[in-house]
Formats: C-alpha cells, sequence, structure tokens
C-alpha cells in the first residue's frame, strides 16, 4: 500500500495510523465522550497540534478510515471498463469487496471493527458526522455519473446515485446486523452476496414489477356480503415499489 511513497509521506500514514489505534483503544476503553483530544495526543506521545494537523475534527479521529473510502463508489464509475456501463462497475466492485471481506462494505468479523461500529451507533456526534460521510460519497458518485451522462441522462445521476449508495448501505447493514448476532463473515458471505445481487438487479431492470400485488387479494377482493364487490375485476397494481423494498431482510 505504501511503496513508490517518499519516507515523508510513509510517515505521515504511520502517524495517521498510530492516532486512530490510539483514540480508539481509549474511546473503547472510557467511552468517546469521557476522552479529551489532549489525552489521545499524550498518550499517543504526540502534541495536541500535531493530532489537528492530521484530523479536522475529534470525530475523524474514530471515523478517518472511513473517510479513505469516501470516493470508492465515484472512483469505480470512473475507472470503469471500456464497453461497461456506470451500473455494472459499481456492482462488479462491490461485489469484489464482498468477497474480500472489506470492513468498507460491513463484511469484516474482526471484534475490533465490531466494537467500532457499536461506538458510532452509540455516539451522536459521530452518527452526524459519519452520515455527512455518506451524502459526500453519494454526492461524488453522482457527479462522476453525470460527467460520464449525456443530454437529459445527465439530470438523472443524482437518482441513479441514490439507487447505487441504498444498495451499498442495504448490504452494509445486513451485514453488520448477522455479524453482531455472532455469525463468521464467512456464513455471511453467501447471503449477502444473493441479497446484492437481486437489489442489483433491481436498479438494472428498474423496479415496476416490484411487489406487485397478485390479482385477486387485498381489500378490493374481500366482499363483506353476497353481493359482488364491484363491477368487473380489480385491476393488479402497477409499479409498487416503496423505497425500502430492496429485499434487505
Amino acid at each position: 500500500m505504501t511503496e513508490g511513497l517518499s519516507l515523508r509521506e510513509r510517515k505521515k500514514i504511520q502517524t495517521r495510523r498510530t492516532l486512530w489505534k490510539t483514540a480508539a483503544k481509549l474511546f473503547l476503553e472510557r467511552g468517546y465522550d469521557q476522552v479529551s483530544v489532549a489525552e489521545v495526543a499524550l498518550a499517543a506521545e504526540v502534541s495536541k497540534m500535531t493530532v489537528f494537523n492530521y484530523m479536522s475534527s475529534k470525530e475523524d479521529l474514530v471515523l478517518g478510515p472511513m473517510h479513505e473510502h469516501i470516493g470508492d463508489a465515484a472512483r469505480s464509475v470512473r475507472d470503469r471498463h471500456p464497453g461497461e456501463s456506470a451500473v455494472a462497475a459499481f456492482r462488479r466492485e462491490f461485489l469484489a469487496a464482498l468477497h474480500a471481506y472489506d470492513p468498507s462494505v460491513g463484511m469484516s468479523d474482526d471484534p475490533h471493527v465490531l466494537r467500532m461500529r457499536r461506538l458510532i451507533q452509540e455516539t451522536p456526534a459521530l452518527l452526524v458526522r459519519a452520515h455527512e460521510y455518506v451524502r459526500r460519497a453519494q454526492m461524488l458518485l453522482a457527479e462522476e455519473l453525470a460527467a460520464a451522462a449525456e443530454g437529459p441522462d445527465a439530470d438523472l445521476a443524482p437518482v441513479v446515485a441514490a439507487q447505487l449508495m441504498s444498495v451499498r448501505y442495504a448490504v452494509h447493514e445486513y451485514n453488520h446486523r448477522r455479524l453482531v448476532a455472532g455469525e463468521s463473515a464467512e456464513a455471511v458471505l453467501p447471503g449477502a452476496v444473493a441479497l446484492a445481487e437481486r437489489a442489483f438487479d433491481l436498479v438494472e431492470h428498474g423496479l415496476g414489477d416490484f411487489a406487485t400485488l397478485p390479482a385477486g387479494t387485498g381489500a378490493a377482493s374481500a366482499g363483506t356480503g353476497s353481493e359482488p364487490a364491484a363491477a368487473g375485476p380489480a385491476p393488479a397494481a402497477t409499479g409498487s415499489a416503496p423505497a425500502t423494498g430492496t429485499g434487505a431482510e
């Protein structure tokens, strides 16, 4: 990962990692709100000024690794293969990350990673910053999609970005829910891949038939007397696609 970098850049990376590891240890032991930046600096044997040279805020002492992946989605589109669609490239890269047990897609059963995830969920300030990163990642993806599209399709870039990122985070949550319940990443992987494949199929081929109510069911056919409900059968629903209905169970 650091091949080809100068000594100065390698030192910066090492210092940043030391700060993350030191802060994580203190936050997990005592709680995020009970540890100051000055205490992290002291434990890492650097000055408080040095901490802020590497981190823009206290929240970044936890979320720095997440920030490093903020451009992954946009990069998958920018670096797509010749003849490959943006959706196909995003799908390929995401599935590869699942198979690599990448923590950035929630596919890690490392106890430390799971504890840090729980810390984020239980700390309002960290949740707010994490959501900012999510919005930023989606915006970068939308910008890349708009640059790749032509004419009116460019106006659809934010819609496509929202759909693709929704798949990413729905599968991420599915993974985390099973991992914190005690399952191994190896056991979770087949279900995560199957869910991702189904979700991407919906994005690629449209949601028009998703959750269509079968004809002859529902309130229209539930007669309460001997009289027919109405003249003629009730039409089948067309295009019932709730925003959260992506099959992430």
